[in-house]
């Protein structure tokens, strides 16, 4: 069976013929274009690459650009600066429409006004895990023994996430403020390092991405204590969520499509309707849940409202953690 990495290798693989037109020629000769704020390979790259795959039955080629840098705003924000006439999408993540604005002091793009949501197009849950030996070692084996542990030896407990304002960060000092417990944060240069961290036991805990921990949770490496999103994932169903111990936390990663504002409404449904139909077939449901996803197909309305929920939300988070970056 392949791991994960050769799952998204072989995915991107097979879509990158979707990448090769130039950008130049994809505008002259009207070809949909979706902008992916991250380097190619990555779960939100593969799944864009899937979808372009599904819907070109009704928008015929479309091709996949990666525009990685500065924490997605550099790939958000030529979309924003793109013409308003449907043929360039973009890729609106937590960090970008949740996260950022209230993150960096100055953004390249203002993710309320400069977009028109299409679709969200899934959401991948969370998970607080624990170091396996360090569980056992410290008799930890659910997340109110992890909080009771806390209480019980403050300042003993630490954990890592992938950088400071990262999703991992907010939501430990969230746990942190809700469970009444304080835990040291080591931020890593990335996710990957911060999981090699715990896996080596220099943290005791992470609050990951299920796509990326799941594989060391079933190889027994990793503990997992409680899912973040407000329902039990089908994933791990054993799992519990921190809301049972913990009610009204909620934090998962999500990611949708968006067009420049300005798109006209009538060309906005027609792509809402190519991918929403994309998101909702067996083969599409079946890929992405080889990465852990949940297809959320939705209104352009219930997008815009789900992200500005997000957006108040992050605002409180961030204030609580004390990011910033300048």
């Amino acid at each position: 069976m392949l791991n994960r990495r050769q799952l998204i290798t072989s995915m991107a693989l097979a879509t990158s013929v979707l990448a090769l037109p130039t950008l130049a020629h994809a505008q002259a000769s009207g070809t949909t274009r979706i902008v992916v704020p991250f380097a190619p390979g990555g779960p939100i790259d593969v799944t864009a690459r899937i979808l372009a795959d599904a819907v070109k039955g009704s928008l015929g080629t479309v091709i996949v650009e990666n525009k990685p840098g500065a924490g997605g705003n550099i790939g958000v924000s030529a979309v924003a600066k793109a013409a308003p006439d449907g043929l360039t999408l973009g890729i609106a993540t937590t960090a970008s429409h949740g996260i950022n604005p209230w993150l960096f002091s100055k953004l390249p793009y203002d993710p309320a006004k400069d977009f028109a949501p299409v679709t969200q197009m899934l959401r991948v849950p969370n998970v607080l895990v624990m170091n396996a030996e360090t569980a056992t070692r410290l008799r930890i084996h659910s997340l109110a023994d992890l909080i009771a542990y806390g209480k019980a030896n403050p300042g003993k407990l630490n954990y890592g996430s992938g950088g400071n304002g990262s999703a991992g960060h907010l939501a430990g000092e969230l746990f942190k403020n809700q469970a009444g417990v304080y835990a040291v944060h080591i931020p890593y240069n990335g996710g990957n390092p911060a999981q090699l961290g715990l896996l080596s036991g220099q943290v005791d805990f992470n609050f990951d991405n299920l796509a990326t921990a799941a594989a060391n949770i079933r190889s027994g490496k990793l503990k997992a204590l409680a899912v973040t999103t407000a329902q039990r994932s089908s994933v791990v169903p054993d799992v519990p969520t921190v809301a049972a111990t913990l009610p009204g936390f909620e934090i998962d990663t999500w990611w949708g499509l968006v067009v420049p504002a300005g798109t006209p409404a009538e060309t906005v449904r027609k792509l809402n309707t190519a991918f929403s139909e994309a998101l909702k077939s067996p083969e599409v449901k079946t890929r992405f849940a080889n990465l852990m996803a949940e297809p959320a197909p939705s209104t352009p309305e219930a997008f815009s409202e789900f992200m500005n929920r997000e957006r108040a939300k992050y605002q409180r988070m961030v204030k609580l953690s004390g990011a910033k970056v300048d």
